[in-house]
């Protein structure tokens, strides 16, 4: 997808302060706030819900979902929206101010254009099988109940390292996570404590 670019037509070239025509330059279809990819909300969102996460995680996933305007049907389906609103009160000011005008952003954009279009992306349903069965050897071997959001969080994580393609990278990195998580006791309970931040743990083991 970020191949397709949004190019200015050529009667409305911008020009510098001497008269000359400036390039402004590309926009790639993702970078538009209203070309919503459903596979960042979703990882974002696990970020947001992931317990013991680093402050600088939080504020990163919430600076880039300030950058987009989802319709108010994937807000509700993905569930982003309380997961926003639950950081309101996080102790951290950056944190809970940021989620503040996160959601308020959103929610007036709702009231005011309610009927604009969005663009959604999504995978297709045989990546998706893929990508499910990834999770699930990742949560077998993190097991107890918080073993499944966090095999969701490595396993979008390792899918965003891959730059969102089922290749020869994604499949190694999974490999070497499952290895990892499986024959170090050390490194497991470290992702699980949060002491390891989840992108770290997938940079960390990046083929």
């Amino acid at each position: 997808m970020d191949r397709f670019v949004i190019r200015n037509p050529k009667s409305h070239k911008i020009q510098d302060n001497k008269g000359k025509p400036k390039s402004k330059g590309q926009a790639t279809l993702h970078s538009l706030k209203r070309v919503v990819v459903l596979e960042d909300i979703k990882r974002w969102k696990c970020i947001l819900e992931l317990p013991n996460q680093t402050t600088e995680n939080l504020t990163d996933a919430l600076s880039q979902l300030k950058k987009k305007i989802p319709s108010e049907e994937v807000i509700r389906s993905t569930k982003i929206g309380e997961a926003v609103e639950n950081l309101q009160i996080h102790s951290d000011q950056k944190v809970s101010e940021l989620a503040k005008e996160v959601h308020t952003q959103w929610e007036t954009f709702i009231r005011e254009k309610r009927c604009k279009p969005t663009i959604e992306v999504r995978c297709d349903a045989a990546t998706e099988k893929l990508r499910g069965n990834a999770r699930r050897m990742l949560s077998d071997i993190l097991g107890n109940e918080a073993g499944d959001s966090l095999a969701e969080c490595i396993e979008r994580e390792v899918f965003h390292q891959s730059s969102r393609l089922i290749n020869v990278h994604y499949r190694k990195t999974v490999r070497a996570l499952v290895f990892a998580l499986k024959h170090k006791p050390e490194i497991r309970a470290q992702v699980k404590d949060g002491h390891l931040p989840v992108n770290q743990l997938v940079q960390s083991h990046k083929k």
